[in-house]
């Protein structure tokens, strides 16, 4: 089983600032109500290729403001479809960050790691220390630890059914 915390490895698919929720998945694919139908269409405005070279267990990583724009919960959700492990940026809009931990999705604050990533190099993240460390450079680089709730909903795997164990 995929250590969550501190052990999630995968390769970097890398954008730039100001990524938002329309981008990663346009709204006019919301009517599709399907995730898997709705996730063939993920980055398609910013990358037309992105669900044709994505594998299984790659890292976003994003420059500054990534997730802005609506609070739909489509967009990590669609991303979490296509595979994708992990979302690292150098900060997030605040509604994306929280729908990512609410459907199961890890997300990890980095300043300044697009100076130091590059499409497709293998990354492993720690979220427990809040660091990445690159393959390729063996360089480390240190963000923001992910607080304990944020921890425990990804063991629940997300909001939803850490509510559930909750109530049981």
């Amino acid at each position: 089983m995929l250590n969550l915390f501190n052990d999630i490895k995968g390769k970097a698919r890398v954008f730039g600032d100001d990524i938002n929720t329309d981008q990663i998945i346009q709204g006019r694919y919301l009517t599709l109500l399907d995730y898997k139908a709705m996730a063939e269409h993920t980055f398609e405005i910013v990358r037309p290729d992105f669900v044709e070279i994505v594998e299984q267990g790659d890292i976003v990583v994003a420059a500054r403001n990534f997730g802005s724009g609506s609070s739909r919960e489509e967009a990590p959700m669609v991303l979490k479809q296509v595979g994708i492990s992990c979302v690292i940026a150098e900060s997030f809009a605040r509604i994306f960050y929280r729908n990512a931990f609410n459907i199961g999705l890890p997300a990890l604050i980095v300043p300044e790691i697009t100076k130091h990533v590059s499409e497709g190099q293998e990354l492993h993240v720690d979220l427990v220390q809040g660091t990445v460390l690159i393959d390729e450079t063996n360089m480390e680089l240190k963000g923001s630890c992910v607080p304990q709730r944020m921890l425990d909903l990804l063991t629940a795997g997300g909001a939803v059914a850490w509510f559930k164990q909750q109530i049981s």
